[in-house]
């Protein structure tokens, strides 16, 4: 995501950072890149031109020409300005008044609006809250039959009155389920259309005056670019919408509609779809967007993600066969299915500070290489997993079989292995002579 805006704006601000003092026109030179690699990624041309009117306006002050790192204060205004054209801060779903809160989901087809009422409900169901899903939309065949589906992936009750019901009836009669049935949350999959039209918009307002929600969310595809923006804008000034879900920002390599909707219609980002997954739902963070942009990384996001990811317990049950050098080639694997279950490697890599394009260039990230690496393992057996030191030639030769790899992939992967268990030996050795007081440099000051 972001990819080919990320790189013209890292290009037009490195030519600022090498040099030990700025000029007014350095700085415009500059901002025409920023301002061209914007408008190439299909940003709103009004958000890019008060963009660069307010980081010229700072940029040019006293305060950074005089500075000793002018350079440095420019991508420092740049990444302040980028997030707060994205809206400055996450904001949270709200939830006060009344009970059951109840969130309406809106927006065209196509945008992913049901599977995003589903990760929505998954991500609710986190916050300790009960919430139940309801199918409004009876136009779209089978749209009912998709909800339930979404709705058993994520263990979330789905109220439906089947397609002959009206769907401000259904809304209604969702709330008085849930009141009944100690649900704290409905949310409210609406049906979409093709494109805006009087009808659909009538029937939304119709369901927001029965239900009187605590949230509208209006769900676009980033796919889309500036259609999003001028879907955002139909809905707003119909709906008065309360904030936006943007689907597939992890297929699209410009960023236009992410950028440009704050800008345009003044409501917030509050989550973004980042895969097919049900858990690729994340709250939308525009300093740590900015900051990824820019190519500073985000490690608070890659920390969230490491601690949804990584269990607890497994970790201190590492850590003590790390201690007792009992780590085995099950534990090795483990290890790993954690690491991927944290999202693409690509995705993971770029969160880290300074791990930009240019940064990766040459390293070849192969997911593929766990899928080996699992088979691999899964094609031994209990003790060869426990002892890898017993695995000779033959053993090797009837694991490749087995696990559709070769010769070179099993002796590479315990290889590896070796490697591993050998640098933990002699961290394991560091801790305990640390611990003993008996930690030595190897050299005399």
């Amino acid at each position: 995501m972001f990819e080919n805006l990320s790189d013209r704006l890292q290009n037009a601000l490195s030519k600022l950072t090498g040099k030990g003092k700025l000029t007014e026109d350095n700085v415009n030179e500059a901002m025409r890149e920023v301002k061209l690699a914007l408008l190439e990624a299909d940003v709103n041309y009004k958000v890019v031109k008060d963009f660069v009117k307010k980081i010229k306006a700072r940029a040019i002050g006293s305060e950074v020409m005089e500075s000793l790192t002018p350079g440095q204060q420019v991508i420092k205004i740049v990444n302040e300005e980028l997030t707060q054209m994205m809206g400055g801060q996450a904001e949270k779903l709200d939830f006060s008044g009344k009970s059951p809160a109840v969130i309406l989901m809106s927006g065209l087809q196509g945008a992913g609006k049901t599977t995003t009422t589903g990760k929505l409900a998954l991500k609710i169901k986190g916050m300790n809250r009960r919430p139940l899903l309801v199918a409004a939309d009876v136009y779209r065949p089978a749209a009912i039959k998709q909800l339930e589906t979404v709705g058993k992936q994520v263990d979330v009750p789905v109220f439906t009155m089947g397609d002959k019901i009206s769907p401000v009836d259904i809304a209604k009669a969702s709330i008085e389920y849930a009141k009944k049935n100690g649900f704290d949350t409905v949310i409210i999959d609406t049906a979409g259309r093709l494109h805006i039209d009087d009808s659909m918009m009538e029937e939304i307002k119709s369901i927001k005056e029965a239900t009187n929600p605590n949230e509208i969310l209006l769900v676009v595809d980033a796919m889309t670019g500036q259609d999003a923006v001028n879907v955002a804008k139909s809905f707003n000034e119909n709906l008065e919408i309360t904030g936006v879900v943007i689907t597939k920002l992890d297929g699209d390599a410009r960023g236009g509609a992410a950028l440009s909707i704050r800008g345009v219609v003044d409501k917030p980002i509050k989550y973004v779809g980042l895969g097919e997954k049900l858990t690729d739902l994340e709250v939308f963070h525009p300093d740590r967007m900015a900051s990824r942009i820019l190519g500073m990384g985000d490690v608070l996001s890659l920390i969230e993600k490491a601690e949804s990811a990584i269990n607890e317990e497994s970790a201190r049950e590492l850590e003590k066969k790390l201690r007792d050098q009992s780590f085995t080639l099950d534990d090795y694997l483990d290890q790993l299915q954690q690491v991927r279950n944290m999202g693409p490697l690509e995705d993971i890599i770029s969160m880290i500070p300074g791990m930009n394009k240019s940064a990766l260039k040459g390293v070849n990230v192969d997911e593929k290489e766990f899928d080996r690496i699992e088979a691999i393992i899964k094609s031994m057996t209990r003790e060869e997993r426990e002892k890898p030191e017993i695995v000779d030639k033959s053993r090797r030769e009837r694991i490749a079989k087995g696990s559709g790899t070769n010769l070179t992939d099993v002796n590479k992967l315990l290889k590896q292995f070796k490697e591993l268990k050998k640098m933990m030996k002699q961290f394991g050795n560091l801790s305990k002579s640390m611990k003993k007081g008996k930690m030595r440099f190897p050299f005399s000051i």
